[in-house]
């Protein structure tokens, strides 16, 4: 059940005036990633063909992408009234998707199916925080509130159904740590960057997937605080099996905030001699 609706949102507030141009790319792009996420149902339906609570959590929660889909796509169009959502989105279909018809996940176990699906989740809740704290545009900044909030509920649905799947599969700490370190390498694999790539770019223009990457990472990087970077974290920690908040979650909290911050330079050094 959605806890939300895209007529609840206060789209008379939408201020062009307000609107900052570096966001707008990021929003197109996200747009079209989150609704895809009926595929996404597809693939986990297959991963879990014989637990039918978990299919119908599923098909929910796709439900709710596809809705944080359409609410930005709605944004991006008030702010830019030429960019045409379908058009971008078909070309986005066309050139990316993912495998649907699976039996067995890619991650090698339920368990670490359901980690992977945590740390995407950990990600987009501090994505979209991060977002809407930056955004000065009143209908964006409610836009990001709603949907922080439903991320942030997904990761607890996934980590419940996680949890009840370890207790029969038995993945150890570093088992879980390694899926969910590799879940978030994948963050820079060809989905954002093709979604940019479709959203900002001409169709004449072709694709490079490097280009594409530097150009969404630098602008998104760019809008994380260091308590987005704290909670996610923490969120990290606690899905592979380790405290959340102590000595080894600053110190993985300082260190991850410096990466960030030195991926941000270097992906905007690309830019620039790009």
């Amino acid at each position: 059940m959605k806890h939300w609706r895209i007529e609840d949102v206060d789209w008379d507030r939408f201020d062009p005036s307000a609107v900052d141009p570096a966001i707008v790319p990021l929003v197109k792009a996200a747009a079209m990633v989150e609704r895809n996420g009926k595929d996404y149902a597809l693939y986990l339906s297959g991963v879990f063909r014989d637990d039918p609570d978990f299919r119908q959590a599923a098909d929910s929660w796709a439900l709710e992408e596809v809705q944080h889909g359409d609410a930005l796509a709605k944004w991006a169009s008030l702010a830019d009234p030429a960019w045409d959502y379908e058009a971008a989105f078909h070309r986005y279909r066309t050139g990316y998707a993912i495998k649907t018809d699976v039996e067995a996940s890619i991650r090698g176990s339920r368990t670490g199916e359901l980690i992977a699906r945590c740390m995407v989740e950990t990600g987009t809740s501090s994505y979209y925080s991060a977002l809407g704290e930056a955004a000065t545009e009143p209908a964006l900044k409610q836009v990001c509130k709603l949907i922080a909030a439903d991320e942030y509920r997904h990761f607890k649905l996934f980590y419940d159904h996680m949890r009840r799947y370890l207790s029969r599969e038995k993945l150890g700490v570093l088992t879980r740590l390694r899926i969910a370190v590799g879940r978030i390498g994948e963050s820079e694999d060809d989905e954002l960057a093709y979604a940019y790539h479709c959203g900002n770019e001409p169709e004449t223009q072709p694709f490079q997937h490097a280009r594409c990457t530097a150009a969404y990472m630098a602008r998104a990087m760019a809008f994380y605080r260091y308590h987005h970077i704290e909670r996610g974290t923490g969120m990290i920690l606690k899905t592979v099996g380790l405290p959340p908040r102590g000595r080894l979650s600053g110190l993985m909290t300082r260190g991850a905030w410096h990466l960030l911050r030195w991926r941000q330079g270097r992906f905007e050094q690309q830019l620039r001699t790009a």
